[in-house]
């Protein structure tokens, strides 16, 4: 994870600049703005999460490849980055079709860097974790499988569970398809006060 000041984008390029420095086999998986104080989660495919403050981060210059934020087992990875929100939930979902939102109480806080605690528990029913969101009981989502369905989903009829809990059937899958990922539904309203 990195964390650099908004300040150093202000002057862009034509064909862009460099964000953050990649290393070789690594993959950007996601940018969030932030205030500066806030408190960050992230979660792994193999369901391990870790929750720390982002002001365990020191301002650093584009071209810099950044600090551990957790540290996954060999052949794990991070799928997903999510801020903590007053009155949001992390939902979680496997490439099975199985997800759950729980309380942001049940993650403590931790230093970041460390392996993190079990999010979901991945195997043969849940399979590997492929996205996790921070959402409200307003929220919409969008499931994605690996066959282009995509299925909108209301966040509220999918039942709040504990940690430890496995979790719920988000999705009926066909026979041979994966979820392939989440997102969240951006609402035309929300949309325009963007632009």
């Amino acid at each position: 994870v990195k964390k650099s000041n908004l300040g150093d984008f202000s002057n862009i390029r034509k064909g862009g600049i460099i964000a953050i420095e990649i290393e070789e086999g690594d993959v950007l998986i996601s940018a969030s703005l932030t205030d500066g104080h806030d408190e960050v989660v992230l979660v792994t495919k193999e369901g391990m999460s870790i929750r720390f403050s982002e002001e365990e981060l020191r301002d650093q210059g584009r071209k810099t490849v950044g600090v551990w934020g957790i540290r996954p087992n060999k052949g794990d990875e991070v799928v997903s980055v999510s801020l903590v929100r007053n009155d949001s939930m992390l939902l979680v979902a496997g490439e099975n079709g199985i997800g759950k939102r729980t309380s942001f109480e049940e993650y403590r806080k931790q230093s970041r860097g460390g392996k993190g605690i079990i999010t979901m528990k991945t195997g043969d029913k849940v399979g590997c974790v492929v996205g996790a969101l921070s959402v409200t009981d307003s929220d919409e989502i969008m499931l994605i499988t690996s066959g282009g369905q995509m299925v909108r989903t209301p966040v509220d009829k999918i039942r709040e569970t504990g940690r430890n809990a496995m979790g719920v059937r988000l999705i009926n899958l066909p026979e041979g398809e994966k979820l392939q990922g989440i997102a969240p539904v951006v609402s035309q309203k929300e949309d325009e006060v963007v632009e």
